[in-house]
C-alpha cells in the first residue's frame, strides 16, 4: 500500500488531504478483512469479499456517495496493483456502485453576500483587514480552500490584475481580481507589512496568522464560518467552500458562459461544471417570462 499512496503522491501529484482519503478508506478495508475473513493481505481479496464490504457499508447506513468514493479508492488501488504485476486479474470488474442522489451545491444568495462583504465592518486592525482579503479572494475568485491557503504572494501581478493558483495535480490556472479585491490586497499587503516588516516575496505564503504563519485549513473553516453566520443559520452555508459554489452560481445566473466558469473553476471537464446550471432556472424563467410571447 505504502507503493501505491507513494505513487498517488509523486506520479499522480495527488494533495496530501486527497492521499489521506485514499489511506483512510483502505485501511477500514484491510481492517474489515482482517475482522471478517482472518485475511491479512487485500491483494489476495477477490470480488466477493469486496461486494461484502459493501453491503456492510450500506448497512451501515452509510451515505451512497461516501460508500461510491470508498469504491473508487479500490478501483484505483486494485488497478494500480493489475498494473505493476501484483495481481492478474482485477476484482473491482464486477463490483458496482450503489446509485447516489445527486447533492445540489449550497450557496448563498447574492444579495445576503453582497451586504455582508459591502456593508460589515470589519476591524482596522491587521486581522479584520486579512479576515475581509479571506472571504473576498474565496468569493471573488472561485478558488478552492487549498488553494486558497498555497497562494505566494509572487503569485500575485497587482498591475495585471491576477492572481496564479495551484489547483489539484498541481495544474495551474491564472485567475482575474475584481476591482473591490485589488483594493482589499493593497490594504492587505501594506497591513503585512507594517505588521512584520519588509521581507522577501519569493515563496513565502500570502496569507498569514496574526503570529505572520501561513494559514492553515482550520483557520480559515473557522474565520469564514464566524461572518457566513452573520448571516445564515444554515449550517451546510457556513463553510469554504459554499463561498465558491456561491461565485459560480452567481456568475452563471447573470449569464456567464459555462465554458468561462469551467476554466475559473479549474475543474477538469463540464460535467463538474454542470451541476450550476440548475441552480440557473430561475433566471431562465425571468428571460422566458419576459421574452416569450406566450408567457
Amino acid at each position: 500500500m505504502e507503493l501505491f499512496f507513494d505513487y498517488l503522491r509523486f506520479e499522480r501529484r495527488y494533495s496530501p488531504h486527497t492521499v489521506l482519503s485514499y489511506q483512510t478508506d483502505l485501511r477500514q478495508f484491510a481492517e474489515f478483512l482482517l475482522a471478517t475473513y482472518e485475511l491479512t493481505d487485500p491483494t489476495q481479496a477477490d470480488h466477493t469479499l469486496i461486494r461484502s464490504w459493501v453491503v456492510a457499508l450500506m448497512q451501515k447506513q452509510q451515505d451512497p456517495r461516501t460508500v461510491n468514493r470508498k469504491i473508487a479508492t479500490l478501483r484505483s488501488y486494485y488497478k494500480y496493483l493489475l498494473r505493476t504485476g501484483v495481481i492478474q486479474k482485477n476484482p473491482m470488474l464486477r463490483i458496482t456502485s450503489p446509485k447516489a442522489a445527486k447533492k445540489l451545491p449550497d450557496f448563498v444568495a447574492e444579495d445576503s453576500l453582497n451586504g455582508l462583504l459591502n456593508s460589515f465592518e470589519f476591524p482596522d486592525t491587521f486581522a479584520g483587514v486579512r479576515d475581509q482579503l479571506v472571504l473576498e479572494l474565496l468569493y471573488g475568485t472561485g478558488i478552492r480552500l487549498s488553494e486558497l491557503i498555497g497562494i505566494k504572494a509572487d503569485d500575485l501581478s497587482l498591475p495585471g490584475k491576477t492572481v496564479r493558483v495551484t489547483g489539484k495535480g498541481n495544474k495551474q490556472r491564472v485567475v482575474p481580481l475584481n476591482p473591490t479585491l485589488l483594493l482589499v490586497l493593497s490594504r492587505y499587503i501594506d497591513a503585512k507589512q507594517r505588521e512584520f516588516g519588509t521581507q522577501s516575496n519569493a515563496g513565502t505564503a500570502l496569507l498569514v496568522t496574526n503570529k505572520g504563519e501561513p494559514l492553515y485549513e482550520k483557520f480559515v473553516y473557522r474565520t469564514v464560518k464566524h461572518y457566513l453566520s452573520q448571516i445564515t443559520t444554515a449550517s451546510g452555508q457556513q463553510h469554504p467552500h459554499v463561498l465558491r459554489h456561491s461565485f459560480a452560481t452567481h456568475l452563471l445566473g447573470k449569464g456567464a458562459d459555462l465554458n468561462a466558469i469551467k476554466e475559473l473553476l479549474g475543474h477538469a471537464s463540464l460535467a463538474a461544471t454542470q451541476v450550476y446550471t440548475h441552480l440557473s432556472i430561475d433566471k431562465l424563467k425571468s428571460v422566458f417570462e419576459k421574452a416569450h410571447p406566450k408567457a
